[in-house]
């Protein structure tokens, strides 16, 4: 009997750590940080939630108006999320969190700027934070200073600012800055003196700083390349060094391949062993590449593994799921193909222009036009329409993913948009 009565309280304990456990588990996957620009290593992938194809006005959580305007993406931690904007009349910059549950305000800080000439599609706030798990970090720059200021995320109160000199391009910046580790690393590809730079996360100090050849700005947001059993390298591209690896931790050179001859707003997309990169002019892609990236410690060089060609992306950066490539060309073309040998599969025009970035969102691939229009299509060999959404107001932002909300920021506004469901098991 008394032998019953042990394996009964046993299975009974077992049972409740097993669903304590279970709804640590579910807390903690539903817990989704988005923390740099198209989230998690740039991938723009998000398959814990499930938002619908065809978007109505109920579907929103809600919706409010930003202090400022801004081309700057959503990113998201610990139920807040973090809004980089600017005065259009002043070049001021304000940097807000609001909460995910009902957007209502948490904290805002204003920022000294001013204005100077730039690119009309421009913004004076086009640089997307990024976070890790105590700190926001942003940087804006004006053509005397580039700032990198890092900042509480729980109450915006400021840690350190650093003035990294002079910022010289025809177009403004744009640029956006990246945690690795404990440090954040800015790129800083510009017409005048180029570097990267890595700053310590508690201090602002620079922890490495490595010179760079300067061809035309660049704007693209670096990546970071990991493949078991070698150390991890930090993919960046730009006209004067192509497609090129630094090692994150100390700044070192490790490879290039300076195959471009033109300017990089894209930024790079690492799947695997293979790179996808991308440079333009005039307004459209003029050349694109598939890598596969170099490893020192084996000794293989990088290789160009393919080249595409046809209607290419510049502004927007490409995304891959389950062995596809998705390619957005700026003027509303959208191309799969196979990631692996680059065989076309289909090509179809969708509505509007685009500078924005398409994300895969609980397998479903969302694309926000530069008037607003969100499109939605199936992933997959073949092409399907799924919806249309139209938010009113331009945008050249990249939604972000987190708390059962895709959030959507337009040049003065920001909505959330309420999951459906879990996807489906795969």
């Amino acid at each position: 009997m008394n032998q019953i009565r042990k394996v009964v309280v046993f299975s009974v304990s077992f049972v409740f750590l097993f669903l304590w456990f279970s709804t640590r588990v579910m807390a903690n996957e539903n817990a989704v940080i988005w923390p740099r620009f198209r989230g998690p290593n740039g991938l723009g992938v998000c398959d814990l939630y499930e938002f619908p194809a065809q978007i109505e006005p109920g579907n929103l959580a809600w919706q409010i108006e930003l202090d400022g305007v801004g081309h700057a993406s959503p990113v998201v931690a610990h139920g807040r999320v973090f809004i980089a904007s600017a005065n259009p009349e002043t070049g001021e910059q304000i940097l807000a969190a609001y909460a995910t549950k009902d957007g209502h305000l948490l904290w805002r800080h204003r920022l000294p700027g001013k204005t100077f000439p730039k690119h009309a599609f421009n913004s004076f706030a086009s640089s997307t934070p990024t976070l890790d798990e105590k700190r926001l970090y942003y940087a804006w720059a004006t053509p005397e200073s580039l700032q990198l200021v890092a900042m509480q995320q729980e109450n915006g109160e400021i840690v350190w600012t650093k003035d990294l000199g002079p910022f010289v391009s025809q177009h403004g910046f744009g640029a956006s800055p990246i945690v690795y580790k404990d440090t954040v690393i800015l790129p800083n590809e510009q017409d005048g003196e180029s570097f990267i730079v890595a700053l310590e996360c508690a201090t602002g100090n620079i922890r490495w700083k490595t010179p760079r050849r300067s061809e035309k700005a660049a704007y693209s947001t670096p990546t970071i390349f990991q493949k078991a059993g070698i150390k991890d390298q930090l993919i960046l591209t730009s006209w004067a060094h192509g497609i090129a690896s630094l090692d994150p931790e100390t700044g070192t050179p490790l490879w290039e391949l300076p195959i471009f001859h033109n300017r990089t707003v894209g930024s790079p997309l690492v799947v695997g062993d293979l790179i996808v990169a991308s440079s333009g002019e005039g307004g459209i892609g003029r050349e694109m590449f598939v890598v596969r990236a170099g490893i020192p410690e084996t000794g293989r060089k990088p290789e160009l593994h393919y080249e595409i060609r046809g209607s290419l992306p510049y502004v927007t950066t490409s995304v891959a799921y389950k062995g596809l490539l998705y390619l957005l060309f700026d003027k509303g073309i959208l191309i799969c193909q196979r990631l692996n040998d680059g065989q076309s599969l289909w090509k179809e025009r969708i509505a509007g222009e685009y500078f924005s970035s398409p994300l895969v969102l609980g397998g479903k691939l969302y694309c926000l036009s530069r008037s607003g229009m969100l499109v939605v299509v199936a992933t997959g060999e073949k092409y399907r329409m799924l919806g249309q959404y139209d938010f009113g107001e331009a945008t050249h932002a990249t939604p972000a993913v987190a708390d059962g909300l895709l959030l959507v920021r337009t040049q003065s506004h920001l909505f959330a948009v309420k999951s459906i469901k879990s996807p489906p098991s795969k």
